[in-house]
């Protein structure tokens, strides 16, 4: 019953619907987040929000989790060269939200740090404040990034810091 349910949500979430969540105001300053956020670390960080998996995807049983995996690879956030990329991945309809960082990061930062920062944009997302929900996240993020990889001197911008909204 609860795959069902899931499946229907999947299937009939509009395909309008992050505009509701993540007005171009609200990207816009996710998008400064980020770039104000890299000055103080060596990381790369990306945010990526995804309305709805495919109805087959559901049916079969890919987690949100499995997507954010995905969705790393396809936005090559893997392809730093210090292997220093977070992604912040919002999949509305199962209202969850994974934070997946790449090996040179993990190898310092416990998945239970990403997962409580994950926790605290969830709960913001709860109570419909999206744009501050993934602001919060964000100072989480560069809080640990910049305690355990300081920005450098020569600290390029590997990833496009604009927001990546992902549509099937």
């Amino acid at each position: 019953m609860v795959k069902f349910k899931r499946w229907l949500i999947h299937v009939f979430m509009p395909p309008w619907r992050w505009r509701l969540a993540f007005s171009k105001t609200v990207l816009d300053d996710i998008e400064k987040a980020v770039k104000q956020s890299e000055r103080l670390h060596n990381g790369e960080l990306r945010f990526a929000v995804e309305n709805a998996l495919a109805p087959g995807w559901v049916w079969r049983g890919m987690s949100a989790r499995q997507r954010a995996t995905e969705i790393f690879s396809n936005l090559r956030v893997w392809d730093t060269e210090e292997n220093s990329g977070v992604l912040i991945y919002v999949l509305l309809a199962d209202r969850e939200v994974h934070i997946i960082a790449d090996r040179g990061i993990a190898a310092h930062v416990a998945q239970t740090e990403w997962d409580a920062i994950a926790g605290t944009i969830q709960d913001a997302f709860r109570l419909g404040d999206f744009r501050n929900g993934v602001l919060r996240g964000i100072e989480g993020i560069t809080t640990i990034l910049a305690t355990h990889f300081p920005a450098k001197k020569n600290n390029l911008n590997e990833l496009p810091d604009k927001p990546a909204i992902i549509q099937r």
